[in-house]
């Protein structure tokens, strides 16, 4: 699932792509479309503003109609919190990727799957240490690294690995 930029700025999940593709059959989702987000006014805060306002809502019930079979996610940033909310809600969720997906430092339940979460240690918004603890998930701060992390080619080398070495 796509970052808040949806398809439109995403040349970086070519990355993802080439070293995941072999292992799974991959849908890629463009979080803008399923959340119904108007794009015209193309800038951050325009955008974030939509998903908050009922855009994250709106991506939840698409993804949960398209998706209606077991699925694993890789999901990065709002799309982590769009997959997260739509595994709450019933999407049969095996494995659980999410990559600077800040907003789920607001969330006090889990789904019922294997998660691994994926941070900057740059990203003044990743949930706290106390959250992870609390909610006994496993994450991976990366040194060094900020939100946007999940465009870089090391960081997607890094989280393919990992998601393939989990398969074995």
């Amino acid at each position: 699932m796509s970052d808040l930029w949806g398809i439109r700025k995403s040349d970086w999940v070519g990355f993802y792509l080439k070293l995941l593709e072999a292992e799974f059959d991959v849908c890629y989702y463009d979080c803008c479309e399923l959340g119904d987000v108007d794009t015209s006014e193309y800038c951050e805060s325009v955008l974030h503003s939509q998903f908050v306002d009922g855009g994250i809502d709106a991506a939840v019930e698409k993804l949960l109609e398209k998706e209606t079979d077991g699925v694993d996610v890789l999901a990065f940033s709002i799309g982590g919190t769009i997959a997260w909310k739509a595994a709450l809600k019933g999407l049969k969720v095996t494995n659980f990727y999410a990559v600077s997906a800040t907003r789920l430092r607001c969330e006090s339940q889990k789904p019922v799957c294997v998660i691994k979460l994926f941070y900057g240690e740059k990203d003044k918004f990743k949930p706290t240490h106390d959250w992870f603890e609390s909610m006994e998930i496993p994450f991976e701060v990366m040194l060094g690294e900020d939100h946007l992390m999940y465009a870089e080619r090391s960081c997607s080398e890094i989280i393919c690995n990992d998601i393939l070495n989990a398969r074995k």
